[in-house]
């Protein structure tokens, strides 16, 4: 091998490298309860079923259900998890859901919650708040 080809070798390793090290692992947990919050401020209530781990899915209908009446807008939302043990993973969001019935509108701040997710049957779903 040529010295020419010996450092093309070596520049395309190092640049493979550098590329798998800049790439992120999706957060699964925080994509759960980012399509969680979605679902909700769309009212989808089939999605918001499937998105909740069976013992949070009577909450999480019941939630919508007391949503159905007002317009909902779901801004900035941004969640990112922590001590994610594998099954079982606490989700941090930013952002606000808002609640208009006519001229009154309800904030609902969302970053000053902890949301857990699970991982029991291999999707990640929402299951409650700390």
């Amino acid at each position: 091998m040529t010295k020419t080809v010996k450092k093309i070798v070596i520049i395309m390793m190092l640049f493979a490298l550098l590329i798998s090290a800049c790439t992120q692992k999706a957060d699964l947990p925080a994509a759960a309860i980012e399509a969680y919050w979605k679902a909700l401020a769309s009212k989808d209530n089939a999605a918001v079923s499937s998105l909740s781990c069976a013992e949070y899915e009577a909450i999480a209908v019941s939630t919508m259900d007391s949503f159905l009446s007002v317009d909902l807008e779901l801004s900035d939302l941004i969640c990112s998890s922590t001590n994610n043990t594998g099954d079982i993973a606490d989700v941090t969001c930013t952002g606000s859901l808002t609640a208009s019935y006519g001229a009154e509108k309800f904030d609902f701040d969302l970053s000053n919650k902890i949301f857990i997710a699970t991982n029991s049957t291999g999707d990640w779903l929402m299951c409650g708040e700390k």
